[in-house]
Parts: structure tokens; C-alpha cells; sequence
């Protein structure tokens, strides 16, 4: 498909986006497809494994519908949307769930050579699949972190979005919009990487997604945080540091050499299996 439409459009599309369902829809079975975004990076449980909004929304859609309830998450980080069609969507379409989320694109957009229209067919693609094999789709704008990464990258990301807004319309999938809110954006709710959230951000994700299916609630996600503690000059350049060593020379490096953060891992939740309801309680 083309994206035809220039960025400053997005703001008119923002205005206009459909409210959430009146009545939440049943919900008693949930697949999730994407990348590290929906796999839950950087949430961090004690054990050292990964949490994240998907998580934390299947255990509420669980305690919700008690027994019976089936979850699965298909989602490893680093994939480009035409792994995502090609290694997961025909999966997640087989399994017929009451829900399915799609997250993509993201990753191929924060590449410099990037073919915008391709990654948007691609998406158009997997969401022709997926909305007919489930009971309700949802896709998301996804947050970015304030910076000078988003300057670079801001006119492929909303022309994305765009094409995203389009997608959904045309196949009756509901959307959420986690792009247009600041507090999303506040580098806060970033963890060290800056390219994941924290729990917390993962915590107001879940919330989103669980307010757009129509159910109450239960806080104000879009609530900002307090004005910042200033910080020295000395320890943003620490941080800085830490975060070249740490995260971006390892990153282009993978770039480079062709190679991915998800190659060889297996998604953690790959069937469609049971998960008990429990007391939920947000945290």
C-alpha cells in the first residue's frame, strides 16, 4: 500500500478516533504477536525473566473470566514485521482466540533504510489475516521515548501510524493510541536501554488496552508524572556512558553484522495453554 498522507494529519486523526466499545466484549481465550515490545522487555520479575503489559492484561482478562481462560504469547524481541507475518501470524490466526493484539513495524521504521510501503503492506497483510480468525483485534501506535533517536526517526513513525489508523478502519480493528499521550513519552517510564519500558509503563500499557476493550477504569493511565529532580551535569554523562557501553555499541554492532537479539529464542508462551485466575492486583 501507499502512505499517502503527510504527518501533520496525525493530530485530525487523533480527533477523530472511535470511542471504546460500549460492553467489553467476552474474552476467554488472548493471543499476543510482535516483537519485544509485547514480549515484555524490560518488566523485570525477580527470577530475571520478563513480565510486561501482555502479561499483566492476560492475568486481568483471566481473574475476569475465570476458569477456562487460555493464553498465548507469541511475541521475541527484535522482529522485523515480515518475521512477525511470517513466524507468528498464521500461528495466532490457527488459534482462533476472542483476542488477538498485533504489534510491529517499529523495528524496521528505526532503520534507516527502511521501505515504508513494504512494512505497511506487510502489516495490511497480517492484519487481513488476523481479523477474521478473532474475535477482536487490537493494534497500537506504539510509545517513543523523548530524544533525539525520535527526531530522526519521527517522520517514518508517523507515517506509520498513519498507515496504521487506515489498516484498522478497513479491517474493524480497535485501536490504542499510546503515542499521543506526553506522559508516555516521559524518558522516566524508559528503562536504562531506552528502548523498553519500565514497569511502570508497561502497568499503564495493560491499562490502556484493558480501558479500549471497554471495561472500566481502573486508573488514569495518561496521568503525568511529577516534575522532574534535576540531575547534575556529571551523572546525565555517566548515564550516557553507561548507556553507549551498555546498550548502543552492542546494538550496532548487531546491525552490522546482520545479526538480532531475538535470533534463536522461542517465544515464552507458544500454545494456546490454561492460565489460572488469581486475585489481580496491579503492582
Amino acid at each position: 500500500m501507499r502512505v499517502r498522507r503527510d504527518a501533520r494529519d496525525v493530530r485530525e486523526v487523533q480527533q477523530a478516533r472511535p470511542a471504546s466499545p460500549a460492553r467489553a466484549p467476552e474474552i476467554r481465550s488472548f493471543v499476543a504477536v510482535g516483537d519485544s515490545f509485547t514480549e515484555g522487555m524490560s518488566d523485570l520479575l525477580p527470577d530475571g525473566s520478563y513480565r510486561g503489559w501482555a502479561d499483566r492484561l492476560a492475568a486481568r482478562l483471566a481473574a475476569e473470566a475465570g476458569d477456562g481462560f487460555h493464553y498465548a504469547n507469541l511475541a521475541v524481541r527484535g522482529k522485523l514485521i515480515g518475521q512477525i507475518v511470517n513466524e507468528q501470524v498464521e500461528l495466532a490466526a490457527a488459534m482462533e482466540a476472542d483476542l488477538v493484539t498485533l504489534v510491529g513495524g517499529l523495528n524496521d521504521v528505526l532503520r534507516p533504510r527502511c521501505d515504508l510501503d513494504l512494512v505497511c503492506a506487510r502489516l495490511e497483510a497480517a492484519v487481513a489475516r488476523l481479523a477474521p480468525s478473532c474475535g477482536t483485534l487490537v493494534l497500537m501506535r506504539t510509545p517513543a521515548r523523548r530524544g533525539p533517536v525520535l527526531e530522526r526517526c519521527r517522520p517514518r513513525v508517523e507515517r506509520l501510524f498513519l498507515a496504521l489508523d487506515d489498516i484498522a478502519a478497513r479491517h474493524g480493528a480497535l485501536l490504542v493510541d499510546l503515542y499521543a499521550p506526553p506522559v508516555m513519552g516521559d524518558p522516566r517510564l524508559w528503562a536504562d536501554d531506552r528502548l523498553h519500558l519500565t514497569a511502570d509503563g508497561h502497568r499503564r500499557v495493560a491499562e490502556a488496552v484493558w480501558q479500549r476493550l471497554g471495561h472500566p477504569a481502573t486508573f488514569d493511565w495518561q496521568t503525568v508524572l511529577p516534575p522532574p529532580t534535576p540531575t547534575r551535569w556529571a551523572a546525565r554523562f555517566g548515564a550516557d556512558l553507561r548507556f553507549t557501553r551498555q546498550h548502543l555499541l552492542p546494538w550496532i554492532g548487531r546491525r552490522l553484522t546482520g545479526r538480532s537479539s531475538g535470533d534463536g529464542r522461542p517465544p515464552k508462551r507458544p500454545e494456546l495453554a490454561p492460565l489460572a485466575p488469581v486475585v489481580y492486583e496491579e503492582g
